[in-house]
């Protein structure tokens, strides 16, 4: 990679440290004999995603109308729409349902009725279940309202069956409290299917999708469909529950250091809220937004210790780290960021520099 021709804030990716988290995450799939079907919201890219064609995945969660159709241009022929279904965006809804096999996701039967009364071809109806914490979907306890808005499908579509995220294990303190939640989730999602199969619904499904739980549970036995997104670059934030360390993170932003401050332990980048996104994270008592590292021929080495981003604003970035440390830059120098949420860092690119020296197109 060629670090001196980097002159502004720049996307990194390690390819080597992005396919060994693919695979690793592909073959918990294998074994425990679930459909992987990972959401591309993280990394938005038709080359990224051949990757996973390489692992034998064949159907992929997004989480718009629009990557939908990205991801159909590329080939993509199983695509399940993993927010709620918008009636403003029938048109295209229908024009997707006409390529591939689409699934939509719904919760309301309001909702659900408009669409089964203009759907012009059959769709994968799934459900979302809420399972405590609180964005959208019915509550996961509530059996018999699933079974009520099953009622709602008519033919020619066809009830897949029922999906939560488990958001809230984003807002854990502990791994053990990850793994709680993934299993206390499971028994809610097998007695939801249960219940739906004793109600005349024989082929639904379990799909469950977040990235700390996957990553910490030893196996998928139970589910049958796992829809993880952001391991394939994890984060600093993924970092902070205990779920990866820094070396498990594919994407960096290199920034150019544009002032140096000694005297107050201090160091600016250019690279702001633009190129990083204003995510943060928790970690020694303190709000972090970032790690920091040196950039190498083949991408960054080791966070710096003691180094953190603590202040974001347009285009600048605060780096606070040891005095010592500090004198060791100059003006023009780089440092990679380690973002606190690559999926939002990732939005704010139109490709990647890999540390092969490959120039990676993102949502083109």
């Amino acid at each position: 990679m060629d670090i001196d021709s980097i002159t502004r804030p720049t996307l990194l990716l390690n390819t080597t440290v992005a396919r060994h988290n693919l695979e690793t995450m592909a073959a918990k799939a294998r074994r425990s004999n679930v459909r992987f079907r990972p959401h591309f919201k993280t990394h938005q890219s038709r080359q990224i995603g051949e990757w996973f064609r390489s692992e034998g995945v064949e159907a992929i969660t997004v989480s718009s109308v629009e990557m939908a159709e990205y991801f159909a241009e590329a080939g993509w022929m199983d695509i399940f729409i993993a927010f709620s279904a918008n009636r403003r965006e029938l048109a295209a809804i229908n024009r997707l349902a006409k390529r591939v096999r689409l699934g939509l996701l719904f919760e309301d039967p309001d909702t659900l009725d408009y669409f089964m009364l203009n759907l012009e071809a059959p769709v994968q109806v799934w459900f979302e279940a809420d399972n405590g914490s609180l964005r959208t979907g019915i509550p996961i306890a509530e059996t018999e309202k699933f079974v009520s808005l099953a009622s709602h499908v008519k033919s020619p579509h066809i009830l897949a069956g029922v999906m939560t995220h488990a958001g809230n294990t984003y807002h854990t303190q502990s791994t053990d409290e990850i793994n709680r939640i993934y299993h206390q989730t499971l028994e809610g999602l097998q007695r939801l299917k249960q219940t739906l199969i004793k109600a005349g619904y024989a082929a639904v499904k379990i799909s469950y999708g977040d990235t700390p739980a996957l990553t910490l549970a030893d196996d998928f036995c139970g589910l049958d469909e796992v829809r993880p997104g952001n391991f394939i670059f994890y984060d600093c934030c993924q970092v902070s529950y205990g779920v990866c360390s820094t070396e498990d993170i594919a994407v960096g932003v290199a920034c150019p250091v544009i002032a140096v401050y000694p005297q107050r332990g201090q160091l600016v980048l250019y690279g702001g809220a633009v190129h990083l996104s204003k995510d943060r994270f928790e970690a020694d008592g303190k709000t972090i937004f970032a790690y920091v590292c040196r950039p190498t021929a083949q991408g960054w080495g080791p966070a710096l210790a003691g180094a953190v981003v603590s202040g974001l604003w347009q285009e600048h970035a605060m780096v606070d780290m040891p005095a010592a440390l500090v004198e060791t830059f100059r003006p023009g120098d780089l440092l990679v960021v380690l973002p606190a949420h690559s999926c939002l860092t990732v939005d704010l690119y139109d490709a990647y520099l890999t540390t092969d020296g490959e120039k990676v197109k993102i949502k083109q």
